[in-house]
């Protein structure tokens, strides 16, 4: 909160100071500008950019005898930052910070923190290392508010970590209650929970098949209601789905190849795979804030002309497209 992020600006700036006071030594200096952040995640990832922009930018005019005493590290159990997001923002992100001189620790597991001192254990391994450090700033997870707490009780969620919403951003088992930001996690419906469904609007005719041009009619709707399809279609077009060589007799193409719902159950079996929860960061909250007043200001408009995939919309949901 507000309160937080002052004491940590008055921490690093203290820093600065007792690094300038003339009767120190370097061992003491690199000691008080030793910052560490604990959690590779978005809020630990920016934190550290964050400083050492401000070392870069500001320190240099502000503190310039001690600037060169300035260590940054990074301390992530895991095998890689912010591992929540894409990898080619992660790989960026890595190489960003090795350029920066911000040193990154991945696979260590902080075991304790002294007044003067943090210990880490290497991913497997029973080694415990320590560091001297100034400053420590932890940022490995969040956690609900208790009036957010207090709601999960009531609605039957109490075991969860965050509320969770349809795609449309309404709390489950609520109708009538939104909930965005990090207080709340979108389960995003699975493909292959609604393949038989999806497989019986597809086939037109009705034949118990499904061909390529079937499949392309509607897949504009499955992709605006199942966003991951898009990103599978993206590695798998859908020519490459109906790539059934035991099917093709002769010189038959794909156009005239029919798939069964077992066929088509095997083709898209890892369609899910990528599937993963939106960051819990403001730019999340910021779209989703915007998308609920859109939707909230066209709700009438929309009973009356829905504007969501409308050959899959589970009964009962809101006429808009979802999240």
């Amino acid at each position: 909160e507000i309160d937080d992020a002052q004491k940590i600006r008055r921490n690093v700036i203290d820093a600065f100071e007792k690094a300038s006071l003339p009767n120190l030594t370097e061992e003491e200096r690199k000691k008080i500008l030793h910052f560490v952040v604990v959690g590779g995640g978005p809020t630990g990832v920016e934190f550290a950019a964050e400083l050492h922009d401000f070392v870069s930018e500001d320190v240099v005019k502000l503190y310039p005898m001690v600037q060169n005493f300035v260590k940054i590290t990074v301390l992530e159990a895991t095998d890689h930052i912010l591992n929540m997001f894409d990898k080619r923002i992660t790989k960026f992100a890595e190489h960003k910070f090795g350029r920066d001189n911000i040193e990154v620790k991945l696979g260590s597991m902080v075991t304790k923190v002294t007044e003067n001192e943090i210990c880490t254990k290497a991913k497997g391994s029973d080694k415990t290392t320590s560091m001297p450090y100034g400053m420590v700033l932890w940022s490995t997870g969040i956690g609900p508010r208790p009036i957010v707490k207090d709601f999960m009780k009531q609605i039957g969620q109490g075991n969860r970590r965050a509320l969770a919403t349809d795609e449309w951003l309404r709390v489950e088992g609520v109708g009538n209650v939104y909930a965005l930001g990090d207080c709340a996690t979108i389960n995003q419906r699975k493909v292959m929970e609604d393949i038989t469904e999806i497989f019986k609007k597809a086939d037109a005719d009705n034949s118990g098949t499904l061909t390529l041009k079937e499949f392309q009619d509607i897949s504009n709707d499955i992709c605006e209601r199942y966003p991951q399809m898009q990103l599978y279609l993206k590695s798998k077009p859908v020519r490459n789905i109906f790539d059934r060589p035991s099917q093709v007799k002769g010189k038959a193409s794909k156009e005239s190849i029919e798939l069964s719902i077992e066929e088509f159950k095997s083709a898209l079996s890892e369609v899910d795979t990528q599937l993963k929860n939106l960051p819990a960061t403001a730019q999340v909250a910021n779209q989703q804030g915007a998308y609920l007043a859109k939707c909230f200001n066209r709700m009438e408009e929309c009973e009356i002309n829905p504007e969501g995939p409308t050959r899959i919309r589970g009964t009962g949901r809101h006429r808009f497209r979802p999240f």
